[in-house]
């Protein structure tokens, strides 16, 4: 007798079970396996029961310790969201098809198309040939077009989320359905960040979000699908967004005729950007035959010429004037001596030696009061005393440069109304807000400010809803779980006086330790590629009604001793929570 015949397996949260035994949503939609994982959601692949067809299920997950009234506002946005992205109907758009609730948490239905991401694509098969580029050019730039018209940003056009299907139709997925713009990749430090080679300056900066920053991201896939790198490469996030802002923007490499498209969509100013209906008149002489594969299943390499590149020669940075010089070595390691040759003198009387000595007192203050004003009149500076400096001078900061204040909202992803708080730097640094998610602590929101050279960074970040159920030991171990063994070290921690705003009565804490971060550099401070970067990290943990907040200030380890008493001691101490 034959056996009888198994039923498929299914996974579901890393468990084997059955067809019988999938899980049913909607009374309609069987999840089968697992597609894809981010921080807010799990996508499964699903079949739709009713219509009998194959979709693709996006389970909104519920961020750690999240409070009830935050789990119904991430709802209700989804919800909001979902009805937005529900109106859009394009060839280019991955369709969404239905939202349902179980347990009252939303369940979106998408269209399941079985494809390969233009990043995985790139990694497989190398740069993009320029019919594929144009095909791509034009099949974003309409899918984003059907966007706009209908007011939805998409805020994260990547590579990543750009979708060649095997029948080579190009699609553009992931509006954002309950994710946050700053959510988007996980870095080895456990951080949730938008994609930094993509992100359009003003976003970086802070700035508000409009259609334009769609435009960037398109410019910056083509960049990537022609050049096969990103335009801002690094694995330095915080480095990698100062480029992006304060650097000039990198010609593209092996664009040919679509350089002048991927040149007029990155301009740093956003009402700059050359428009999408523009792109797609510019391009659509370049597109291939109707027809013709582009993206045949078996092809391995970009064609069969032998093309020969030239290096990618990307414009080389400016080291800004204010970058500081390195913190005096101290006194040196040896002293020099010399055995003095003895001479024999006459004697004299002490009257005689008396007059010498004072003759030879006047003589030395004389010649170093005079040696004092030649120098400071040939220097061209004044020759009375400095006046008293009422900022010390900041790495980072430029000694004419006074500290302002900055204020700012620690509000978290889910919309709450977080505290605001105030800290004062140097008026030219930059701000970039992301979102944090946290597998054993509440989520965070992190606000960084960075010194335009990159190599200092003021970071505030804030857990809303951290007490009563943590402690500030559990911050400590998270922060080390981020960092490998090998890359972390010299912890050091110790109490601080009673701060203002602490209903749990806990200590507050001054906690410092050095990190190593292996990074491609994107300045002439560090010029070595893949050299180590070696940074002290000083932070104030300060708890805060419901909220802990920690004030971080980094800066590089052999500039450690004036970091921490010119830099953290005088930033960290203009810190408050003002609401």
């Amino acid at each position: 007798m034959a056996p009888a015949p198994k039923e498929p397996l299914i996974v579901q949260n890393g468990a084997v079970e059955n067809e019988r035994t999938a899980r049913l949503i909607g009374e309609r939609y069987r999840l089968h396996h697992v597609l894809g994982r981010g921080s807010m959601g799990i996508v499964w692949a699903a079949h739709d029961e009713v219509l009998r067809r194959d979709v693709a299920v996006k389970e909104v997950l519920r961020p750690p310790g999240t409070t009830d009234a935050e789990a119904e506002v991430l709802r209700e946005r989804t919800m909001r969201e979902a009805r937005s992205v529900a109106r859009l109907s394009h060839p280019n758009l991955v369709t969404l098809y239905d939202v349902v609730q179980l347990d009252g948490d939303p369940y979106v239905v998408m269209e399941l198309v079985p494809s390969s991401s233009l990043a995985d694509l790139i990694r497989q098969r190398g740069p993009l040939t320029l019919e594929q580029g144009a095909a791509v050019a034009d099949a974003v730039a309409a899918a984003l077009e059907s966007a706009h018209r209908a007011g939805i940003v998409h805020r994260d056009v990547k590579p990543g989320n750009v979708l060649i299907s095997d029948d080579g139709r190009i699609k553009l997925t992931d509006f954002g359905i309950a994710r946050n713009v700053a959510d988007a990749t996980m870095t080895s430090r456990g951080i949730m960040l938008g994609t930094p080679s993509y992100i359009a300056p003003e976003v970086a900066s802070g700035a508000p979000l409009t259609t334009a920053a769609d435009l960037w991201g398109l410019g910056a896939t083509l960049w990537a699908a022609m050049s096969g790198t990103p335009p801002y490469d690094g694995t330095n996030v915080l480095r990698t967004i100062n480029a992006v802002v304060h650097h000039e923007v990198p010609p593209p490499v092996d664009a040919e005729e679509l350089a002048p498209v991927i040149a007029g969509l990155m301009v740093k100013r956003p009402d700059a950007r050359m428009s999408l209906t523009e792109v797609r008149r510019l391009v659509r002489p370049l597109l291939a035959e109707p027809g013709l594969e582009l993206f045949p299943s078996n092809e391995v390499t970009r064609d069969l010429r032998i093309t020969v590149r030239a290096p990618v020669v990307k414009p080389k940075p400016v080291i800004p004037s204010d970058t500081p010089l390195a913190s005096d070595p101290g006194p040196l390691p040896f002293q020099v001596s010399r055995q003095p040759t003895r001479v024999v003198e006459p004697r004299r009387e002490p009257a005689v030696t008396a007059l010498l000595v004072l003759v030879t007192v006047l003589v030395f203050a004389t010649a170093t009061a005079g040696g004092f004003v030649l120098t400071r009149y040939v220097a061209g500076a004044s020759l009375l005393p400095p006046a008293q400096q009422s900022t010390p001078n900041v790495p980072g900061i430029g000694e004419s440069q006074e500290l302002v204040p900055r204020t700012a909202s620690a509000a978290a992803a889910n919309g709450d109304q977080g505290a605001r708080f105030t800290i004062s730097v140097a008026p030219d640094w930059t701000t970039y807000v992301e979102q944090r998610q946290n597998d054993e602590l509440p989520p965070s929101t992190v606000t960084h400010l960075i010194a335009p050279n990159g190599l200092y960074e003021v970071a505030v970040q804030r857990f809303g809803g951290y007490y009563p159920k943590y402690r500030i030991g559990n911050y400590l171990r998270l922060v080390r779980s981020h960092w490998p063994e090998e890359h972390y070290f010299s912890e050091l921690s110790q109490g601080l006086p009673e701060v203002p705003g602490n209903d749990y009565d806990v200590e507050a804490v001054q906690f410092s330790y050095r990190t190593v971060e292996s990074a491609i550099p994107l300045t002439e401070t560090y010029p070595k590629p893949g050299a180590d970067l070696r940074r002290s990290r000083f932070s104030r943990i300060v708890p805060h009604g419901d909220d802990l907040w920690v004030v971080e200030v980094v800066f590089p380890t052999d500039q450690e001793e004036t970091g921490r008493v010119r830099l953290f001691d005088t930033i960290a101490s203009t810190f408050s929570v003002v609401g």
